[in-house]
C-alpha cells in the first residue's frame, strides 16, 4: 500500500512539527533585545528558527526559562532547512556565587550570628 500526501498537508505537518518544537523547548537565546527559542541544542551547536529569527552573531546568553545556564560566543555554521545552526567558539557557564579570588581557610566561618542572638 502506498500513501501519498500532497504538498500543502506535507507543509502544514512541517509547520506543525516546528510549532510543536518551539513550544516544548525552554532552552533561548538571548541577544540584546532578542529573545530566540531553541530548537535543538548540544555542545558544540545549537539550532533555531530561521525565519522568524535574526541574524545571530557574536556574544549571546543562553537561558533554561529564567535560569542564565552559558554566555556564549557564535557563528552562523549552516541551514538546514527552515532552521539555521550556529557552533560555539566558545561557551562559558555561568556560576550561582560571586568568584572566589582567594583561597578560603579550612575553619572560616560559613554564616554571621547577628549580635544578641546567642
Amino acid at each position: 500500500m502506498t500513501t501519498f500526501m500532497s504538498e500543502e498537508v506535507r507543509a502544514g505537518l512541517a509547520l506543525a512539527r516546528a510549532r510543536a518544537a518551539r513550544k516544548s523547548s525552554r532552552l533561548r537565546v538571548v541577544i540584546e533585545d532578542h529573545i530566540v527559542p531553541i530548537l535543538k541544542f548540544s555542545e558544540s551547536a545549537f539550532e533555531v528558527d530561521q525565519l522568524n529569527t535574526p541574524k545571530l552573531r557574536g556574544l549571546v546568553d543562553i537561558y533554561d526559562g529564567s535560569r542564565h545556564l552559558y554566555q556564549a560566543l557564535i557563528v552562523a555554521s549552516s541551514e538546514e532547512g527552515d532552521r539555521m545552526v550556529y557552533e560555539f567558539k566558545r561557551m562559558t557557564a555561568t556560576a550561582d556565587g560571586p568568584a572566589l579570588d582567594y583561597d578560603r581557610p579550612d575553619d572560616a566561618p560559613i554564616a554571621l550570628l547577628p549580635k544578641g542572638a546567642a
